[in-house]
């Protein structure tokens, strides 16, 4: 049995060469047409193009006898390396008029993709950093555009050293709020102004399927080149209200940094032994583990300044608390029917998404499975 299993298994170990040798393939393929994107100005994310490709290649699939998810697997997977290596042929430059770009706290992380990316498309870059400011006249007088990516509690104080921009001069910032900084924006300066949220860390390999907020200021005609150049970079865009916006981020951001700030406390004042929980784990706990431990390797302050930039967001989280206390009672009465019955309306309230939610959950949980070594 040993001879016929180890022979079995060369030739398994021959087809991944052969796979392998066609994902070679298909990033040299993927390569060029990343330079043909970027001499035509083409999107780096197409959604029809993919739904499109991805929907033939499951009916064929079935056809084989393989199963459709393996192949939409594989394909998405690999889709996500294509994106990251089109990047790098750069983009299209829609503005190639533009006088220079300066990113005040581009030499933050955040800051640092954006200038790099405005680079990969052909802009002049310049970086203002917090030890620059005796060149700011310099650098400020000649901008075409004015990127603010500084900590949430600094956002309005930089802004308003800005009321020497030329008129026509774009201003944005990056901030996680938006009310205040484009109102400080809207003071400041009376040319082109818009508000920037990108709803991604800078870690992202590229901008393909990422989501960059944008709250219109004034001269909305005068940016949209901006908007476009983020579609190319593959970003999707979402127009909407500052103060919608800011309300929809005490759910988003606050309260969801909050309680992992709260659970991971809890956990370690508890003190587990965190290798004894991974190897006890289910897959959804170690994902959410990973969510919560994921925050402690990042900036104390900047999750800081995001929770404590508005009263609406500890109100929010007092009202968290609230709830919390009255589940907690449901509990200490050891009320059963009580809890089936709380249970019941938020699952009527989700509604359909309960499922939608099921779906992905289990697509995700499946592929963080895959990504455990177990012993």
């Amino acid at each position: 049995m040993a001879v016929e299993l180890n022979e079995l298994r060369d030739q398994i170990d021959a087809v991944d060469k052969q796979m392998v040798e066609l994902l070679a393939r298909r990033l040299a393929l993927v390569e060029k047409v990343g330079e043909v994107k970027s001499l035509h100005g083409l999107p780096i994310y197409a959604p029809d193009r993919e739904a499109a490709m991805l929907a033939s290649r499951r009916a064929e699939a079935e056809k084989k006898g393989v199963p459709p998810q393996l192949i939409e697997d594989i394909l998405r997977r690999t889709m996500r390396e294509s994106y990251a290596s089109e990047k790098d042929s750069g983009f299209k430059c829609l503005n190639p008029e533009l006088r220079s770009v300066v990113i005040i706290g581009g030499n933050g992380q955040l800051g640092g993709l954006f200038g790099r990316m405005f680079k990969l498309s052909g802009y002049q870059v310049k970086v203002l950093g917090s030890q620059d400011w005796h060149k700011a006249d310099d650098m400020l007088h000649n901008a075409g555009l004015v990127v603010v990516t500084v900590p949430i509690h600094l956002t309005v104080g930089v802004i308003e050293k800005l009321g020497n921009l030329p008129p026509d001069c774009i201003l944005c910032d990056l901030t996680s709020i938006k009310s205040k900084p484009l109102q400080a924006m809207m003071s400041v300066h009376q040319g082109p102004v818009v508000g920037l949220h990108p709803m991604f860390g800078p870690d992202v390999p590229s901008l393909a399927k990422q989501v960059i907020v944008y709250c219109d200021g004034r001269g909305e005609v005068n940016y949209q080149w901006l908007l476009k150049q983020f579609s190319i970079w593959g970003a999707s865009l979402c127009q909407i209200d500052a103060a919608e916006h800011d309300h929809g981020m005490t759910l988003i951001q606050a309260l969801r940094h909050f309680t992992s700030f709260v659970y991971g406390l809890h956990l370690s004042k508890e003190n587990p032994n965190i290798q004894k929980l991974l190897q006890l784990s289910s897959p959804i706990y170690r994902l959410e583990l990973a969510m919560v431990g994921r925050l402690f390797g990042q900036d104390p302050n900047l999750y800081g300044d995001i929770i404590l930039s508005s009263e609406e967001n500890v109100e929010m989280i007092k009202r968290f608390h609230q709830c919390f206390g009255e589940a907690m009672k449901v509990l200490d009465g050891h009320d059963k029917q009580a809890f089936v019955e709380n249970f019941s309306k938020v699952s009527e309230w989700f509604g359909d998404y309960s499922q939608q939610f099921m779906l992905e959950s289990q697509n995700l949980l499946k592929q963080a499975n895959d990504a455990i070594h177990r012993a």
